[in-house]
């Protein structure tokens, strides 16, 4: 299978994890020609199965969905107490005399990947590790599309060595959480520009670029540097469709020039976002809290809490560097305008 048989549009929308990319949204985005993606990495495998199918019932073109690649994590007592005392200024701020423990620390993510293969999308992409190529080869002989996140040039190259079909080149502008697995998160800091034009030097396969492509003339120019197709994330953001809460999407649609940076304060993985009151409540800390998902799991509830009471300053409000330039529009109309911009003249 051909990258490009995905898609009549060299577009692809990023996986935004926790309800923000909805069936409605992936569909919108595939009738539209470009491609769509399901987080899945958050889901339990019925969820998985559920949202599959409704994607299904309103899309008959190609679809992605996206996994993190993880391992359940067995943290010590004193670890998870540990972590929960740094997250007292946070929790006690809400009036709560402790921190409720969660139920889970992640999804299974062998029991995702079985469920995975049984439903046959058209393609699947992985971040946060890479996998085996005995697992690629499980997803070939499914006829599933195989696509891995890299930050950095070794990791692209990684992807090529297990049988990935294509790869992303997630710059250091991306929203969201930082798909490094090769090295300290900290030391992958190439632009998208720069991470493009060195992974099409170091590869035989596709490459999709990803960082701060908010408009046509951007896709136009990554193209032009080599990059099969775009992914984007921040732009789908404040769709119609998405699904993200109100008061988050408020706040990317008046971002303007509010500053966005990497913290591992919610999740224990650098990961972008518009700075807030947790993010700055934590910064004297985050090196110090436990890694991801044990983190991602402990801010579950105040996450939830502030989801409730409408409060972004303790949501975790990811986007990238480009926030400033999103428009709000339906997902379609969306797609549209960007075709629309690609083929003006440079």
């Amino acid at each position: 299978m051909d990258l490009r048989s995905l898609f009549s549009y060299p577009i692809i929308q990023g996986p935004m994890a926790g309800g923000c990319n909805t069936p409605t949204l992936v569909a919108a985005v595939c009738n539209a020609g470009a491609l769509g993606s399901l987080a899945g990495s958050l889901l339990a495998p019925e969820k998985l199965r559920h949202q599959v199918n409704d994607i299904r019932a309103l899309t008959n073109r190609p679809f992605l969905v996206n996994l993190f690649v993880q391992r359940t994590p067995h943290p010590s007592k004193e670890e998870v107490a540990r972590a929960i005392e740094l997250l007292r200024p946070v929790w006690s701020s809400l009036g709560w005399p402790d921190l409720a423990l969660p139920f889970r620390w992640c999804e299974d993510f062998s029991a995702q990947f079985d469920t995975l293969v049984a439903l046959k999308p058209a393609a699947a992409s992985f971040t946060f590790d890479i996998l085996s190529p005995q697992q690629v080869q499980r997803l070939h002989d499914a006829g599933i599309f195989v696509i891995g996140t890299a930050t950095r040039v070794d990791e692209a190259v990684a992807w090529q060595d297990v049988g990935a079909d294509a790869v992303i080149a997630s710059g250091i502008e991306s929203g969201g959480h930082r798909g490094t697995f090769i090295g300290d998160q900290r030391d992958a800091t190439l632009g998208a520009i720069a991470l493009l034009q060195a992974v099409v030097a170091a590869v035989r396969i596709p490459v999709i670029s990803a960082g701060n492509i908010m408009t046509g003339a951007d896709i136009r120019e990554r193209l032009a540097l080599g990059a099969t197709a775009v992914q984007m994330g921040t732009a789908f953001l404040v769709t119609d469709e998405s699904g993200i809460h109100p008061a988050y999407k408020h706040r990317l649609q008046h971002a303007g020039n509010a500053p966005t940076r990497l913290t591992r304060a919610f999740s224990g993985r650098y990961a972008r976002g518009l700075e807030n009151r947790f993010m700055q409540q934590m910064a004297d800390v985050e090196d110090q809290v436990p890694p991801y998902p044990v983190q991602n799991a402990l801010t579950g509830p105040i996450r939830f809490e502030a989801a409730k009471r409408g409060d972004s300053e303790l949501m975790s409000l990811w986007c990238g560097t480009g926030v400033g330039r999103a428009r709000r529009m339906a997902a379609a109309r969306l797609v549209e305008t960007l075709v629309a911009e690609m083929q003006q003249p440079g």
